[in-house]
């Protein structure tokens, strides 16, 4: 069972962003940029193009107000969609507000928040849905 299951099931706290039944959206906590959200389907599929095609064409819809929500919510050019999927044997895409692509760059340190700034970010996000 992949770490994002179990935050799909609640084993592990996640500052949730927005829940369907097939995708569960959170806040990133080794996040590149404020507002850093990640788009999990819920079932556990390693490579993002392994991913059934219903599923698949789905998460495109369900990452859609999300990101609307990221780019109304931070001061950015645009949000940037990213699939990685090294760091977890579960697809995922990153949802990054950005204003150069830099912005995306991985190697670069991660930013860190306290819990209450989290919870600040996820609430601003949230209440732009």
């Amino acid at each position: 069972m992949s770490i994002f299951t179990k935050i799909i099931n609640g084993e592990i706290p996640s500052y949730k962003i927005a829940e369907s039944g097939q995708f569960y959206a959170f806040l990133d906590i080794f996040p590149l940029q404020k507002g850093h959200v990640l788009v999990v389907p819920k079932i556990e599929v390693d490579k993002i193009f392994d991913v059934p095609d219903d599923y698949l064409a789905a998460l495109l819809l369900f990452a859609k107000p999300i990101a609307k929500a990221i780019e109304a919510s931070f001061d950015c050019n645009r949000v940037s969609m990213v699939t990685v999927g090294l760091e977890v044997p579960h697809a995922h895409v990153h949802l990054i507000p950005i204003k150069e692509a830099d912005d995306i760059n991985f190697a670069r340190p991660k930013l860190q928040f306290t819990k209450e700034e989290f919870i600040a970010i996820q609430q601003l996000i949230v209440t732009k849905l």
